[in-house]
């Protein structure tokens, strides 16, 4: 269990950081990006307590929700190859967290949650450099 908790603090400062990164949009975008943060972060969050809970349903439902959100406008933030490679990555491993869960594979699942949440981690990091960059 313990690993399960530190994932979800890991999910929490990375929505949290990246909210926070977005000093230089407008509001408006700046309240569109938030909401989206916010709403990967909830699915991910039910996520992670379908896997802690052994409920595959849950599991694949949060993560289809997760690859829709990604296929929003807003999840643009900013433009770069890298940034694409990272969102492909984070749709891609979400359907294998999909598959697996409708395999009814937990190692799989588990495994598949803590690569999105690495892909979540380096992109967010990846939308700070750009940003700093920007700045400087």
């Amino acid at each position: 269990m313990t690993l399960l908790k530190w994932l979800l603090a890991l999910i929490l400062l990375a929505g949290f950081v990246t909210v926070a990164a977005h000093g230089e949009d407008t509001d408006k975008n700046k309240d569109k990006v938030s909401g989206l943060m916010k709403r990967k972060l909830e699915n991910a969050q039910k996520v992670l307590e379908g896997l802690a809970l052994n409920d595959f349903e849950a599991i694949a439902k949060h993560a289809e929700e997760l690859i829709a959100i990604s296929k929003e406008a807003e999840w643009k933030i900013v433009k770069t190859p890298r940034y694409e490679i990272h969102s492909n990555d984070f749709r891609r491993i979400a359907d294998d967290l999909v598959k697996s869960a409708k395999d009814k594979n937990i190692d799989a699942a588990a495994l598949n949650y803590v690569e999105l949440t690495m892909t979540c981690v380096k992109c967010h990091k990846h939308v700070r450099q750009v940003r700093m960059t920007k700045a400087n």
